[in-house]
């Protein structure tokens, strides 16, 4: 009786050990895990005292675009904040010096989180199609229906072209690059009219002949832009190369 009593002592005990044998491998997992979540979360959300590869993308295109002129090296410390900062205020985003999924976006940083996209639209995703539509609206409103296809067309030209940034939100929030950015017109909701002009200029209609800059010479005040070539002239605009 006593034998068997201490074999089911002994029994008792491994048993225990076993059980918190699992149960410390169990948390070990679990906190291990939490620890990748977090990093998952903290890497779709860069802040000060962030590093990584995604700093760098967003500091190569603040400096490409003239918003940063400090090191591309990944950490994101303070020159990286002003000019996140810079870039949100100068493009009607909430200035927090965070780089989060609407300035990701505006930057044109795929994070992965949306795979939303329309066949016909070839590769541009619906965001993609209603910030050209947005443009569009905000930079020819008042044009032909021709005239909003060639602005949108030029943009997409500029997009292909390795001289400008090569997404659509790229070349839109460049620095200085459209008026409707720099007053806030961005910010207007499109109509229908401009929607179907950003299809189709997606859809290959270019009536601007491949050019990649248009403006307005009773309101334009830069002389460089005079001086491109003019391709055609549609409405109150000059399409140029």
């Amino acid at each position: 009786m006593k034998k068997i009593l201490a074999v089911s002592a002994l029994t008792l005990v491994f048993a225990a050990a076993c059980t918190f044998g699992v149960l410390f491998a169990a948390q070990s997992a679990v906190a291990n895990t939490g620890s990748g979540y977090s990093f998952a979360i903290d890497a779709a959300v860069l802040k000060k005292g962030s590093t990584g590869s995604e700093v760098k993308k967003v500091q190569q295109k603040l400096k490409n675009w003239g918003y940063y002129s400090g090191s591309v090296d990944g950490i994101y410390g303070s020159q990286t904040k002003k000019a996140v900062e810079y870039f949100q205020r100068k493009n009607g985003l909430s200035v927090d010096g965070i780089v989060g999924k609407q300035t990701f976006a505006a930057l044109g940083i795929n994070t992965g989180s949306s795979s939303s996209s329309s066949s016909s639209n070839g590769n541009y995703s619906n965001a993609d199609m209603q910030l050209l539509a947005r443009c569009i609206y905000a930079e020819a409103r008042g044009e032909s229906y021709t005239g909003q296809v060639a602005v949108g067309a030029v943009i997409l030209n500029r997009v292909k072209s390795p001289k400008f940034p090569n997404t659509i939100s790229g070349v839109i929030y460049q620095k200085g690059a459209f008026t409707a950015v720099s007053d806030g017109q961005i910010n207007l909701s499109p109509d229908q009219t401009a929607m179907n002009a950003a299809k189709d200029a997606v859809n290959g209609w270019d009536p601007s002949y491949g050019c990649l800059y248009y403006y307005n010479p009773a309101v334009a005040t830069s002389s460089w832009i005079f001086s491109r070539e003019t391709v055609t002239v549609i409405g109150k605009h000059v399409f140029a190369i």
